[in-house]
């Protein structure tokens, strides 16, 4: 068997978290999508909208705690993260130019004030290291965390382990 899910979380061999991050960010396109006849009303406040967010933003970040996530996941998650905002804060209009423009990713940062996906999955990655190192030495969590498997790393590039994303 290649892959499988269970508890909503794709599992395959090659212990690869790409298809499962790929799955969530759909899922999330998903309740973006059924949502966004809400993002898109004048008559809800943006406040309001970014309150629904947190729906997407639990949706995408279900289990990121045991991700390890490379340059380009970092990038899909950025870029699906300002699509919502981008949704929700609207177009402004430029004085300057005297025409209406789409917000820039610092604009959209600097208004928002919230801890982007990265940063989100990153504490929660911290809030679950703290939770094992806590543990009893005789649970299974903690066990496989600091198990050596007594194998060598192959040549090469090493793989990203989700110890170098704790530290």
């Amino acid at each position: 068997m290649e892959n499988f899910k269970y508890l909503g979380v794709i599992i395959n061999e090659d212990n690869n978290n790409k298809l499962d991050l790929h799955e969530r960010i759909k899922n999330a396109n998903k309740t973006y999508f059924m949502l966004q006849n809400l993002f898109k009303n004048k008559n809800i406040s943006k406040k309001l909208k970014l309150r629904l967010k947190n729906t997407i933003d639990k949706t995408l970040t279900y289990a990121s705690e045991t991700w390890t996530l490379t340059k380009r996941d970092r990038k899909q998650l950025n870029v699906f993260d300002r699509k919502v905002y981008r949704r929700i804060l609207g177009p402004i209009y430029d004085n300057e130019k005297e025409n209406w423009r789409i917000l820039t990713n610092k604009e959209i940062y600097a208004s928002v004030k919230k801890p982007t996906t990265i940063e989100t999955i990153r504490l929660n990655r911290l809030h679950w290291f703290g939770h094992v190192k806590r543990m009893e030495e005789n649970r299974i969590p903690k066990r496989v965390l600091y198990m050596n498997l007594g194998t060598t790393r192959l040549r090469g590039r090493p793989r990203k382990r989700w110890q170098d994303d704790v530290r």
